[in-house]
């Protein structure tokens, strides 16, 4: 039965239940015990939260329910896309020699084995695959950190996904080079996906980790993901997420961070392009002596719409986060940020910070921003601040008289505005590259996915 054949008045949220219950025998054969153990508690909890409200506390500024309004084909069974990955995808980042794994519409795409095991023990592939083979070490990680904070979204994703990629490194270990997920939506309907990764460092462990989201065909796609990640005690992870969908496109991304004693997460999320995108950050800093840095920027015109939203909560004493957000805003775009730093009881010593920043370049881009503390311990040291504004008139003058043009004198100062978030990214030549997209984009050059011979959109 496909999303079509439901009755077309129901609520959104009836419409996806109805879908589930009609379909969850073809879900649950073709699943694992590991993934179907959740999913009875999942569709509890969906039809007691739903799809967030408009309007809502943590939804003020997307409309979660118009956007499933629209007709898709819930993705839960693969189809058989025949293609060359090499064919038509290249990758952004050219001088990056990584081990990576590829999700083709939520589904792993095997190029030469489900499960890419390495000989210091560092597993990457298939999260269905990795709940078989390794039942034990992934419930005892699946669904437990996504419940950070009760979301209806998380409850859907859990009900409906089937797979997604699994990261597994070690204690005391790091792998020889990167690791890089690719997640490309690619099909000739419109579809709605909900998949789910899972990332464990063990205690100790060292990883770096890059995630690219892409469209390569110019049909509307809407996702629902959920990544959790787990950084064991002394485990340190870099992870840097890059977001180049088209314009029909809608990403709500949901990552999960828990964090143990004296870890270290370093994040940041760049979204270069995409119709309508949710950023959803939790962390936990579960442990004494951890420290999380998060950091994100993002680029919209014509109409686009990126949400940022984080929560910060801080359960042990002596850890320290900083949250750094940035956005530049043309044409008609518009944008939000909401974070929230909560730091619990018996959290003393704690350091907290959280900016925002933003460029509005027209008069007709709209931006929202909500920083906000939430404190229950004394001996503490928590900031935060926002700005909306434009470019400074005076180091606009100071440029032009230097001799510098008005466009090109515009583009340094967006750049530089720009490259604090960028100077986060700790690989060499990812920041290379990155900031070399966000070079074009500034420059109106750069189109969605722009190492795409096809040039969909």
């Amino acid at each position: 039965m496909t999303m079509e054949t439901i009755e077309k008045d129901l609520l959104p949220d009836e419409k996806l239940t109805a879908f589930y219950e009609a379909n969850n025998q073809v879900i649950l054969s073709a699943s694992s015990d590991v993934l179907n153990h959740h999913r009875t508690k999942a569709l509890e909890n969906f039809r007691k939260l739903g799809l967030p409200k408009y309007r809502s506390e943590d939804y003020k500024y997307l409309d979660v329910p118009a956007l499933f309004r629209k007709e898709y084909t819930n993705y839960i069974t693969p189809g058989r896309i025949e293609f060359q990955i090499d064919d038509i995808f290249r990758c952004d980042v050219p001088a990056l020699d990584t081990h990576y794994a590829i999700l083709l519409n939520g589904f792993y795409h095997d190029h030469g084995g489900s499960l890419l095991e390495l000989s210091n023990g560092v597993i990457v592939g298939s999260l269905l695959e990795a709940s078989r083979r390794y039942p034990e070490l992934v419930a005892r990680h699946y669904n437990r950190y996504a419940g950070l904070k009760e979301e209806g979204l998380v409850s859907l994703n859990t009900l409906f996904a089937r797979d997604g990629i699994f990261v597994y490194v070690p204690a005391n270990t790091t792998p020889d080079k990167p690791i890089q997920l690719i997640n490309i939506q690619m099909h000739e309907i419109p579809l709605l996906l909900q998949y789910r990764n899972l990332i464990i460092l063990e205690e100790n462990s060292t990883a770096e980790i890059i995630v690219c989201d892409h469209t390569l065909s110019p049909q509307p796609f809407l996702s629902n993901a959920v990544t959790e990640i787990y950084a064991g005690a002394g485990a340190r992870l870099n992870y840097t997420k890059m977001q180049n969908q088209h314009n029909a496109s809608a990403l709500i991304n949901h990552r999960y961070i828990y964090q143990e004693r004296e870890s270290h997460v370093n994040s940041t999320a760049v979204t270069l392009h995409g119709g309508i995108v949710r950023n959803n950050l939790f962390v936990r800093m579960a442990g004494e002596g951890g420290t999380n840095i998060s950091s994100g920027l993002f680029l919209t015109d014509q109409g686009q719409h990126v949400d940022n939203f984080t929560w910060v909560e801080h359960a042990a004493p002596h850890c320290e986060s900083r949250q750094f957000f940035k956005g530049i805003l043309d044409d008609f775009s518009s944008g939000a940020f909401s974070g929230r730093i909560v730091v619990k009881p018996g959290a003393q010593k704690t350091n907290a910070y959280q900016k925002n920043n933003n460029l509005l370049l027209t008069n007709d881009a709209r931006m929202n921003t909500r920083p906000q503390l939430e404190i229950y311990a004394d001996d503490v040291k928590c900031s935060h601040g926002a700005t909306v504004g434009q470019l400074d008139k005076d180091a606009m003058f100071y440029l032009r008289s230097r001799g510098i043009g008005y466009e090109e004198a515009r583009f340094l100062l967006m750049f530089a505005f720009a490259n604090e978030v960028l100077a986060n990214i700790p690989v060499v030549p990812l920041r290379a590259r990155i900031a070399d997209l966000v070079n074009k984009r500034l420059r109106r050059e750069l189109s969605p996915c722009n190492s795409c011979p096809m040039h969909c959109c």
